[in-house]
């Protein structure tokens, strides 16, 4: 399998099945492309030559191409079912998907004012959108309640008791937390930082500073490194 991933300092999208596929031992090639959307871009032309949009992640296997996070993931767990991606229980199961939906299609001002920054440190851009922006307020607050209630049901150390696709789908959530310095309650704060100390998270950090790589496109709070 070869997994197409952009910049691993940026790329939110990218890190969910590749944090998914390190830690449950799944082989795959990495295939890292330089972010560039603009018309002609290698990018573009790179991706477009094996899927039919020029977007990360996509995963191919076999000759099967597929582009989108949640169908990766699904796919995954239908070809890996001894892995357990998705919780054993029927209901466990629907919530757990129910989450990853939420994450897939919501929190627009959380992406939008916390875009992803690995190799950044922002607490008072944090503050600052943390005082002016009350959709944010509302986002943080949704994902610490919806985090603790599903380790309060599952008893930890993830969301859902083993680590999973619901669990690779907020690992981004967890990288901005920390970039931004936002809080969470103590039991959320924990699962943040738990995430945030998984080997293959460590080692997607650890590339992402390397990159020495600046895409202005993705840097909305500054002009230049630091």
């Amino acid at each position: 399998m070869k997994l197409y991933i952009g910049n691993k300092n940026y790329s939110s999208w990218s890190l969910r099945p590749w944090l998914l596929m390190r830690h449950a031992g799944i082989e795959f090639e990495e295939v890292k492309l330089r972010l560039d959307f603009s018309q002609g871009s290698a990018f573009r032309r790179q991706l477009l030559a094996v899927a039919p949009i020029a977007k990360v992640p996509v995963l191919v296997d076999d000759g099967l191409v597929i582009w989108d996070t949640l169908a990766i993931a699904e796919y995954l767990a239908e070809k890996f079912p001894h892995l357990n991606l998705w919780p054993q229980g029927r209901a466990a199961r629907a919530t757990a998907r129910s989450l990853c939906a939420e994450m897939h299609a919501g929190f627009a001002a959380l992406r939008n004012h916390f875009p992803m920054n690995i190799e950044a440190s922002l607490p008072d851009v944090g503050a600052k959108v943390l005082r002016e922006q009350p959709e944010v307020v509302r986002d943080v607050a949704r994902i610490g309640d919806m985090w603790s209630r599903a380790l309060d049901d599952s008893g930890g150390p993830f969301l859902f008791g083993e680590f999973g696709v619901v669990d690779a789908y907020y690992a981004p959530v967890c990288t901005r937390l920390r970039t931004y310095g936002v809080a969470l309650p103590e039991r959320p704060q924990r699962y943040a930082q738990r995430m945030l100390e998984l080997d293959a998270q460590r080692d997607w950090n650890d590339a992402a500073k390397s990159e020495a790589d600046f895409l202005q496109s993705d840097e909305p709070y500054r002009s230049e490194r630091r």
